[in-house]
């Protein structure tokens, strides 16, 4: 077993204040802040300096804290986002809230930090100068413009900004600042790591090298003797239920250990349980030995014939297939005036949240445990547990703590189980956090995809045929694999009317990181297919892009490839009409920029997509409830998981105004698994449109019961003060004093509830029937130049139109769709995961700063009758249409058709070197 160095003093200014304590002197200052001294908003998403969450000013200036010594700390004044103190910061504070410039929070008090750093040095810079002076902090969820607009109109001078506090009634549609905002920007948020009992021993897991192996654990018990600090080594012997899980209850085949034979790199065998210092530096080469096999690698190795089975029960590693047929392939034929086809291929995505996965367990007594872990899926995650734990779902409490990004990736149950194992076998609290490196080799991917497509129109541009062929490298366990493979052949030929439609999917097992959930489940790589398709006809018919887009949107009236009539809330052609300006007028810019003889070319693309909110078939739902309590507090129980995207802000204005009261006047209970009803996963964009039903129906639950007490009519008016509800209707008042009715068992004498699943039917064998209640709309145009030498490409702007059907909280929503321009212009431009070879954010490369353009918003209005005041989902749509408005720029740049995401600059530069004239 290695060893620390011995501790040494260090003495330092911190905050204002003298500190002296010790310290190993290399241990990090990060580390030292958050595990020694307690000041855990100071982040840790890296533990390299790559992602900048950590940075704190020492002696004035910006600095990662995770690269900084302790001992360099000695003597030094050091400031993090917990000073009260400085005038700069409080009003950054304000800043971030008034403009959405804090989603998920993990990167905020870096932000801050360096933002603090540029108003002190620079108090009025231009835009160029915020980016630069941030740059060095990676944020995943806001696309940037955000953090750049709140530092931006602080350096303007305007200290005052503020969010709106509406009046009564008018809640839903108001910039209301986020719930919890305040605890974001202060650093009081606790995340994963931020928390947990003192004395809890820790959690290391021990992970594959290898893609497949078999492997041997040998003598433990000789092992511990060697490693006196670690207390017990856990294998696939110590589960006491079942050892495995699954997002499909019949598909819990992800062990929690393997035994004896892993599937992929990363995948856990054993954990080490004991003290931090014992389990981090203890050599476990000893432990393992490893038998390395070949390895089915790709959806074409998963594919072949010879391919040995990853396992039995799938013996052509085929997880599942999906399909949809509509009309008859080949029935019009003769009016097709131009064909379309393409092969297009896209590669593993990494979620990049800059938490990593945390949390601890709790052994709460009789078997019970208590697991509080950040996770998208409280619900979820507690019947995954109790299954390991061969327990009763409720002797499982799961507590959420703040997550720092999620995107799909915090739906997989990655630490949870194995924590709730180890605190029930050795009856002690048990925490864990993965490394950066860690986290990034044994979580979830997006499905890397290979599409062939084909696309037909007649001599209008009217489409006739559609036809596609999915593949999806799920990766070694089913994981979101299904979901992917049904979902995909619903959208696949993009947000168009199309009377004749043939698509078929695959998800295919290989040894590779299991497949997950990410933002889109399969559509973001359809539309790059059918969206380049849409480009093809439009050339071959000399028509317009938008156009033809236009004159094939699906609108209120058309069947979708399932025979699904959309009744209402099919707002594309909407969306269009409101890019129609902005697209001609960059297609004016394009023609003039290029009159140049630069060796930079500028192009215009547009990318068009719709995404069913929600669960695919399946039943959906989620409920709310809403108590009012003898002191006249009114109360709801929230358990739509915040991830950054905002559902406990929108619950309560959506609540608030059902109700009829100020949104001020509702208080929160979140997440617990023990003390909220289930909401559903945060996941499919569901949480505005099915959790915020709920919440709106729960809302006017309570107010009837008011109502009926009070004898009054609907449109009577209700204020609830301290001890009393008021009542007016028209000029008659009444008063219920709250202390004079009868408690029911929870102490409420009120309690109104909120149950809401849309409505869905199963799809017969031809994949027809209703997948989705409702669905999301959008065009995105991108204006984007391309160096013909480097083949590199600048984002110039992008302008976005999105069907919401209402808009809630503007800002909220505004910052999810820029959150997700970013993220497409990742997948778009850079970001490609290697196993083994990008498990950093070093090489792993997510848009910074100076990756993101200027980004311009429409919010179009085309009411869901089924969602709460007519809103519908936002958080996949976001996302989809980027990469193909992207590509299309490109093209329209350089000639160049994109047909393998990301468009990195050698491959663009390869494809230059093959067109003629680049």
């Amino acid at each position: 077993m290695n060893e620390q160095p011995s501790k040494i003093t260090v003495a330092f200014s911190l905050n204002g204040k003298r500190v002296e304590t010790s310290a190993h002197p290399f241990d990090t200052l990060a580390s030292l802040l958050r595990n020694d001294l307690g000041l855990t908003g100071t982040k840790v998403g890296c533990d390299a300096g790559d992602c900048g969450a950590c940075t704190i000013l020492l002696d004035g200036g910006q600095v990662c804290s995770c690269l900084v010594a302790a001992a360099q700390a000695n003597g030094a004044n050091i400031e993090t986002v917990e000073q009260k103190n400085n005038p700069v910061l409080e009003k950054l504070r304000d800043a971030f809230l008034a403009h959405g410039a804090a989603q998920c929070g993990i990167c905020t008090p870096g932000m801050l930090m360096a933002a603090t750093d540029l108003l002190t040095r620079n108090k009025n810079p231009d835009r160029t100068e915020i980016a630069d002076a941030l740059g060095g902090v990676l944020c995943r969820c806001t696309g940037y413009e955000p953090i750049i607009d709140a530092v931006a109109a602080l350096a303007g001078g305007n200290g005052n900004l503020a969010s709106e506090c509406p009046d009564t009634g008018h809640a839903v549609g108001a910039r209301v600042e986020r719930t919890d905002g305040r605890a974001k920007v202060s650093g009081t948020e606790k995340f994963g790591d931020d928390v947990a009992p003192d004395n809890s021993f820790w959690l290391r897991a021990i992970r594959s090298p290898y893609p497949s192996a078999r492997f041997e654990i040998s003598d433990i018990d000789a092992f511990l003797k060697t490693n006196p600090g670690i207390k017990t080594v856990l294998t696939a012997a110590d589960i006491p239920g079942g050892n495995g899980y699954g997002i499909f209850p019949n598909l819990r085949h992800q062990p929690v250990f393997a035994e004896a034979h892993v599937r992929h790199r990363g995948e856990p065998v054993c954990a080490l349980v004991g003290a931090r210092d014992a389990i981090e530096f203890a050599d476990v080469a000893s432990l393992i030995t490893w038998r390395e096999d070949t390895p089915v690698i790709g959806i074409d190795g998963g594919t072949d014939p010879s391919a040995p089975a990853l396992h039995e029960e799938w013996p052509d590693n085929v997880l599942i297939r999906g399909y949809v047929e509509k009309g008859r392939i080949g029935d019009s034929d003769a009016d097709i005036a131009a064909t379309a086809e393409g092969r297009f291929e896209t590669g593993f995505v990494e979620h990049a949240y800059i938490e990593p996965e945390a949390g601890f367990a709790v052994p709460e007594g009789n078997g019970r445990v208590a697991v509080t872990a950040s996770t998208q899926a409280p619900y979820m995650d507690r019947d995954e547990v109790a299954y390991v734990l061969g327990v009763d779902a409720d002797a499982v409490r799961i507590i959420p703590s703040a997550c720092g990004g999620g995107f799909g990736g915090k739906l997989d149950v990655l630490v949870q189980p194995m924590l709730a194992v180890a605190a029930l076998k050795l009856n002690h609290p048990i925490r864990t956090v993965l490394s950066r490196i860690e986290s990034m080799a044994a979580s979830t991917k997006r499905h890397p995809s290979k599409i062939w497509a084909k696309a037909s129109a007649d001599k209008n541009g009217r489409l006739i045929n559609y036809e596609s062929d999915g593949q999806f490298d799920t990766g070694a366990y089913a994981s979101w694999g299904p979901t992917v493979a049904g979902r995909v052949p619903v959208h696949a030929t993009g947000p168009y009317l199309v009377p004749n439609i043939l698509n078929r999917s695959a998800a295919v097992l290989t040894n590779a990181n299991p497949s997950g959930a990410f933002r889109g489940f399969g559509v973001p790589q359809a539309a790059i297919a059918n969206e380049t398709l849409m480009d093809d006809l439009a050339e071959q018919l000399s028509m317009d892009r938008l156009e033809i887009r236009h004159l094939n949107a699906i609108r209120a009236g058309d069947k979708t490839a399932t025979g699904q009539v959309l009744t209402h809330s099919a707002g594309l052609d909407q969306c269009l009409d409101a890019l129609r300006e902005n697209w001609q007028t960059m297609l004016k810019d394009a023609e003039t920029f290029n009159k140049s003889d630069g060796r930079i070319r500028r192009g215009v693309g547009i990318g068009c997509m719709w995404y069913g909110c929600g669960n695919t078939s399946l039943s959906n739902p989620s409920i709310m409830r809403l108590t009012i309590d003898p002191e006249g507090t009114i109360t709801l129980y929230n358990g739509a998981v915040d991830i950054g995207q905002g559902s406990y802000t929108i619950m309560r204005q959506i609540c608030a105004d059902a109700l009829g009261v100020p949104v001020s006047q509702i208080e929160q209970v979140t997440g617990d698994t023990d003390l909220t009803p289930d909401a559903g996963k945060t996941s499919a964009s569901r949480q505005t449109f099915v959790s915020g039903k709920a919440a709106q129906l729960a809302g006017e639950d309570l107010r009837a019961k008011i109502l009926a007490m009070s004898n009054a009519g609907k449109n009577a008016e209700i204020s609830i003060e301290a001890g009393a509800i008021r009542v007016i209707d028209g000029n008659v008042r009444r008063v219920i004093e709250l202390d004079s009715l009868d408690q029911n068992e929870n102490g409420n004498v009120f309690e109104g509830f909120g149950t809401f699943d849309p409505p869905t039917s199963p799809l017969d064998k031809k994949g027809q029937g209703i997948p989705y209640a409702t669905y999301g709309f959008a065009a995105q145009i991108c204006l984007a130049d391309v160096h013909l030498d480097f083949g590199t490409v600048k984002l110039q702007r992008i302008v976005a139109a999105h069907d919401v059907g209402r808009t809630i909280n503007p800002t909220l929503v505004e910052g999810q769709i820029k959150g997700g321009i970013a993220q497409g212009i990742g997948m778009a431009l850079m970001e490609e995961f290697i196993p083994g070879r990008t498990e950093n954010l070093h090489d792993y490369l997510i848009p910074t700063f100076g990756d993101v353009p200027q980004i311009d918003i429409k919010l179009i209005e085309d009411p869901e009758h089924h969602g709460p005041f007519g809103a519908k989902g936002i958080g996949e749509p976001a996302l989809v249409p980027t990469p193909p408005a992207i590509f299309g720029a490109i093209r329209h740049a350089t000639g160049i058709v994109v047909r393998r995401a990301p468009a990195l600059p050698h491959r663009i530069w390869q494809a230059l070197q093959e067109t003629p004239g680049s």
